[in-house]
């Protein structure tokens, strides 16, 4: 026999969402970010960063497992730009902000920021490309393009 436990809001994996244009991603500096004095080691930000685009495509409504499964392709970054200009420490209480800043038929241009409170911890300019499965540049989806014109414009 099967027990059933109570659903609880903490059984659900946190997602971000969006303020006007600016998605919103929260998060806290774990032990395992951080190297042994403490501070978050470089190349975390990029992890960062990249949970925070994720959760923004599928807070945006555009589904990437969909369109993997249905072998049309996904997005690949082709480009990142990255300015780092504080150091995060151990516990530390995150935010990461990202926005839409351009969209092409094949490609599009995201503008991020790790926030402590009121500081600019890091922040990158980030192009994905949308690829085939077999990694060759194509049109993404015509409706895709359309939510990102929409979130770059007025927010959802």
């Amino acid at each position: 026999m099967r027990r059933s436990m109570d659903s609880s809001p903490f059984d659900q994996p946190y997602r971000g969402g969006f303020v006007g244009a600016e998605h919103r991603f929260a998060l806290t500096v774990y032990f395992e970010d951080t190297d042994t004095a403490g501070i978050v080691y470089h190349a975390n930000y990029l992890r960062f960063f990249e949970r925070a685009r994720s959760d923004m495509l599928r807070a945006a409504g555009i589904d990437q497992r969909a369109a993997i499964d249905a072998g049309e392709g996904a997005y690949a970054v082709s480009e990142m730009d990255i300015k780092w200009r504080k150091s995060a420490k151990l516990d530390d209480e995150l935010l990461v902000i990202s926005r839409v800043t351009f969209v092409r038929t094949a490609s599009c241009s995201i503008h991020q920021r790790v926030m402590r409170g009121g500081e600019v911890l890091a922040e990158a300019t980030v192009t994905a490309a949308f690829l085939t499965p077999e990694g060759r540049p194509r049109r993404q989806p015509a409706e895709w393009i359309e939510r990102f014109k929409a979130i770059e414009q007025e927010g959802i």
